[in-house]
């Protein structure tokens, strides 16, 4: 039998904007929050070099910087925070049973903010150029791109909004597919294809990518059928070739639909009473830092009542 004094109110697992901020409304609200943010802390925010869509930075601000002041927000009213990463849980009974590096740590509430991994195309100095002109989203980077010559990749309905969305700002915008036939549907396919601004390559990958002392510079585009090669001009590029949500540590026993993520019960509520989630983990239609903010403070706030509801 474990002892209440060993026993955490509410562990986080996650960090990134509805991590940090789940920890901060759950801190505020003396809950004590224990947050295992992950080897890689602050989430999808930390590749991008600067966020001018998140209310209150009127001259933008870095995604790092913002992580770290929101955690040092969160950690300033109480949040603790450690950079491990959660092997698995056991969701089968309270106290819920956290296992970390060989560890296990107990929580009468968890909160799942994990986010979605971008698919990377792994292509050759992709690392190099992640932010520097290699985004995964056109709402949050598509301005910087300001009558500039920009590619998509990718034959879904995520690439065709992507690519219409860029023509906002992007003088063109070339969208390269390794097949001649898209997922996307018809509706998003044709609005894309009728488009001025826009170019549809087909039979292409990405094999290696182009720089120069200012950021990406291009590409080497390769033809799947031949491997014919062939260079194309870019200052921005933006992958959209899917997310994956990271929940595998959960051992099916959250219910995720098809692709993974996380379903809501109630509010913010898994359907294991005690389970919240909140972010990207859940969110497939926004993706937006301000949302998974958002999100997160809807967590800790269920996640308090919850437990108030308990206590009773």
């Amino acid at each position: 039998m474990v002892e209440s004094k060993d026993v955490h109110e509410i562990i986080i697992i996650g960090s990134g904007p509805a991590g940090y901020t789940a920890g901060l409304y759950a801190a505020r609200a003396m809950l004590e929050p224990l947050m295992f943010a992950g080897y890689m802390s602050g989430g999808q925010l930390m590749l991008t070099s600067d966020i001018e869509n998140f209310p209150g930075y009127p001259k933008g601000i870095g995604g790092p910087e913002m992580m770290m002041e929101l955690r040092e927000q969160a950690e300033r009213f109480g949040l603790q925070v450690q950079d491990k990463n959660v092997e698995s849980v056991d969701l089968s009974s309270r106290p819920f049973a956290v296992t970390v590096e060989g560890d296990t740590f107990y929580a009468n509430a968890v909160i799942v903010c994990t986010g979605a991994e971008s698919i990377w195309l792994g292509a050759e100095g992709e690392e190099a150029q992640k932010g520097r002109g290699i985004s995964t989203c056109a709402t949050c980077d598509g301005a910087f791109f300001r009558e500039e010559e920009v590619i998509v990749i990718g034959g879904g309905d995520s690439a065709m909004e992507e690519a219409t969305f860029l023509t906002r700002f992007a003088s063109k915008v070339t969208l390269i597919h390794r097949r001649d036939v898209f997922r996307a549907s018809q509706v998003m396919y044709d609005r894309a294809a009728a488009h001025p601004k826009i170019e549809i390559k087909t039979f292409r990958e990405v094999s290696r990518w182009l720089s120069d002392e200012k950021g990406l510079s291009g590409a080497v585009l390769v033809d799947p059928r031949d491997g014919s090669e062939e260079e194309i001009a870019c200052t921005g590029a933006f992958i959209a070739i899917g997310h994956k949500p990271i929940t595998s540590f959960l051992g099916g026993q959250v219910q995720t639909d098809d692709e993974g993520y996380i379903l809501h019960s109630e509010h913010t509520m898994t359907n294991v009473p005690g389970v919240f989630a909140a972010g990207d983990v859940v969110d497939t239609r926004y993706r937006q830092a301000i949302t998974a903010a958002g999100m997160g403070c809807q967590a800790a706030i269920d996640a308090e009542r919850w437990l108030e509801a308990q206590h009773d």
